[in-house]
């Protein structure tokens, strides 16, 4: 769930970061891209590419497969069994993405319950017969293993769902099974390879599979944009939800910390922890999250979303959600990358012409200013809220001590490509009642909510504030770790306001993505601008699975 920023001091949260068998499968683009990615774009060539076959469901949107269900061309038992043969070919095999870490015995058998209820005419709602994925640090108490990666989880099973998943099973969804992550959601190390874990080995970016699928969220991010699920679940720390987005073409909703419950997820930080929708369109997007949202009593921060949540965020969608919406770009977020920074300029012009009022720039006044107290609060949380989840999950090690000794003890299988120092700086931390922590949370929320997001909105009037999500994918290199070189996900993480990526085109041939950010509870807002973006610039371009691309 952590993430590098572009910015130098943080540079200790590493960012976002082989399918492994346990059992369960044993026998079983617009008009507007072209312009939009320019001269620099148009360079990429495929180097070389994986035959992967025509899917029947490429594409397919929540609705496309309600459609086909209500008019008995599918049923939910075939959606999923078209979906396992799918992560049988592109994950295992072909390509082998590997990106989904274990599949879930059972997803037939619900999915054929689900169709009873269908034939019975109870239809619970939009997701009803819809397989999903979630990322592999969300509790299932089910024949799931749920490890976060590690193998330090293996074989304790958690004793309920987590509230992600009661939510998703009450409205009818088909939990097709978990995907891989950067490890620990991506805490342990200043120097790891994002998307790669322990238990489920490295994942890989569809679009070039030599790069990096950023992280945590990684398995999540290349299997919707692969077309493995319809839609998936990941969770952010910071940049974990939003930057898998960016790097694999897809939208992807951090939500304002509060709206999801947390509870049965295994944490980071509780300042800034929250599961997020993947999904391939800001519609679908918009679907799961009303699914997702609520109160519980497990999670005290529900409490401040109380008359919050939408019943169906679908309703603010706009096509015109650009016209009249007071945007500020937070210009200190560019500058990273010359190419992006083009791709960023032609955007803002389109953005202009479909009525938008642009405010440029817009820029924090707290930028870079809170990147060692972000710091300084994720290692306190971690140790505290870790060993708390720890404690009540049967037959796993009780603390991050007993962890950190699992992956010293076993350092050739969980620790190959690089170690666990901030683990043992988190370790190194005393309670949550020292002042070093009080005083960096007070820091936090300062410097991120009225001296940043809710400052410069006040200041210029703003609706939303844009950047770009990151830079293009980076080339995996387990020897140094990760090479992200620009991010703005830090302000809207620190101070738990919401998030929105959105593909906004290619960079040599990779995906980026464009960010709305703003307020607490401001989705609606957001959402609207994001859609009007969606259906202005059509920037969407599946993946072809290029063993590389040459410029």
């Amino acid at each position: 769930m952590s993430k590098k920023t572009d910015t130098a001091s943080l540079q200790e949260v590493s960012p976002r970061r082989h399918f492994l068998q346990t059992g369960v499968l044993a026998t079983v683009g617009g008009s507007l891209l072209p312009a939009l990615a320019g001269a620099r774009g148009s360079k990429a060539l495929a180097a070389s590419s994986s035959t992967v076959k025509p899917f029947e469901l490429d594409e397919n949107t929540i609705a496309d497969l309600q459609q086909k269900m209500r008019t008995g061309a599918l049923t939910a038992r075939s959606i999923t069994e078209k979906y396992l043969s799918r992560i049988e070919e592109i994950d295992k095999h072909g390509p082998m993405l590997n990106s989904v870490i274990e599949l879930n015995p059972d997803a037939l058998t619900i999915a054929s319950a689900l169709d009873n209820e269908r034939e019975a005419k109870k239809v619970r709602g939009p997701l009803h017969g819809i397989p999903v994925l979630i990322k592999d640090n969300i509790d299932t108490a089910d024949r799931m293993q749920t490890t976060a990666g590690s193998l330090a989880l293996l074989g304790s099973k958690p004793t309920r769902d987590s509230f992600v998943v009661q939510k998703l099973r009450d409205a009818g969804a088909v939990i097709l099974g978990k995907t891989n992550l950067s490890e620990w959601a991506n805490i342990r190390s200043s120097h790891s390879t994002s998307g790669w874990s322990g238990r489920g080995g490295q994942t890989l970016n569809p679009y070039a599979l030599d790069r990096n699928p950023c992280g945590s969220s990684s398995g999540s991010g290349a299997a919707v944009s692969s077309n493995l699920c319809a839609l998936a679940v990941g969770t952010e720390t910071d940049g974990s939800v939003v930057c898998p987005a960016s790097a694999n073409g897809v939208v992807g909703i951090k939500p304002t910390v509060g709206l999801i419950s947390r509870a049965g997820i295994i944490p980071i930080a509780h300042s800034q922890d929250t599961a997020g929708p993947l999904t391939r369109t800001v519609r679908d997007a918009a679907i799961l999250l009303s699914a997702l949202a609520g109160l519980d009593p497990r999670d005290n921060a529900t409490n401040g979303s109380r008359g919050k949540p939408a019943a169906d965020y679908t309703q603010f969608l706009d096509p015109n959600g650009l016209k009249g919406a007071r945007i500020g770009v937070a210009r200190k977020y560019l500058g990273f990358n010359d190419a992006v920074d083009e791709l960023m300029d032609t955007l803002l012009d389109e953005m202009k012409r479909a009525g938008a009022v642009l405010v440029d720039p817009a820029d924090l006044e707290s930028h870079g200013k809170f990147d060692d107290t972000e710091l300084t609060v994720l290692l306190y949380e971690l140790k505290a809220d870790l060993n708390s989840y720890l404690a009540g999950r049967p037959g796993a090690p009780k603390s991050l001590k007993e962890i950190i000794d699992f992956n010293q003890q076993n350092k050739d299988k969980e620790m190959p490509y690089f170690g666990q120092d901030m683990f043992i700086k988190a370790e190194a931390k005393g309670p949550l009642t020292s002042k070093e922590y009080l005083d960096a949370l007070d820091a936090n929320r300062r410097l991120s909510r009225q001296g940043g997001i809710n400052g410069v909105m006040d200041k210029f009037h703003l609706d939303a504030i844009v950047a770009p999500t990151a830079g293009p994918a980076w080339i995996n290199d387990w020897a140094n770790g990760d090479h992200a070189v620009g991010g703005s996900s830090n302000a809207a993480a620190v101070a738990g306001y919401p998030d929105i990526s959105v593909p906004a085109g290619f960079v040599f041939g990779l995906p980026v993505g464009i960010s709305f950010f703003g307020r607490a509870w401001s989705e609606p807002t957001l959402l609207k601008i994001a859609y009007g973006f969606e259906q202005t610039i059509k920037p969407r371009k599946a993946p072809k699975f290029l063993t590389s691309v040459k410029f």
